[in-house]
């Protein structure tokens, strides 16, 4: 069906001059001159992938003006603190979850702990410092009270009270 179809050679183009956005979003093809015949518009046709279309009109860059206004370009890069520095005191929480669950001081403790963990991973600092203080708070108050009832009961153990 395309019997003597011939492909016209391109000139050779250097790499685009024009900015990013213009390269990205090419203008509109133009209407077709009408005084082309459709035997002579064949030695026109060019890939669709190319960017400098011959039936495109030559539009200059309307991005070039607002680079040459530009005078400070600036770079912006956020830094993450690094989460790992904060402690979650999460062992501590479940031992004395399972053994010192004193009052559920125990068990508060490693839902702070957890609470410590999620916001490390939402990048939560703050949020995180102050749980893990809250959690580490809970965690002295069990040890310190399980332990000086596990006292007091050696202490009763070993002297009981037989004046009563």
């Amino acid at each position: 069906p395309f019997e003597g179809v011939a492909w016209t050679p391109r000139p050779p183009q250097g790499p685009p001059q024009d900015c990013f956005a213009c390269i990205a979003k090419p203008p509109a093809l133009r209407q077709a001159s009408p005084v082309l015949s459709p035997s002579s518009a064949v030695y026109l046709m060019e890939s669709k992938s190319c960017k400098g279309d011959s039936l495109r009109p030559a539009v200059p860059c309307k991005h070039s003006v607002e680079k040459k206004t530009m005078t400070n370009p600036t770079t912006v890069i956020e830094i993450y603190p690094d989460t790992t520095e904060v402690n979650d005191y999460y062992l501590w929480s479940i031992f004395n979850f399972v053994y010192l669950n004193f009052c559920c001081l125990g068990f508060i403790a490693l839902a702070y702990s957890l609470k410590v963990r999620d916001k490390k991973l939402l990048n939560d600092l703050n949020g995180a410092v102050e749980d893990a203080k809250t959690a580490r708070l809970f965690n002295i108050t069990s040890s310190a009270l399980a332990t000086f009832c596990i006292i007091l009961i050696f202490i009763f153990l070993r002297y009981p009270l037989t004046d009563y």
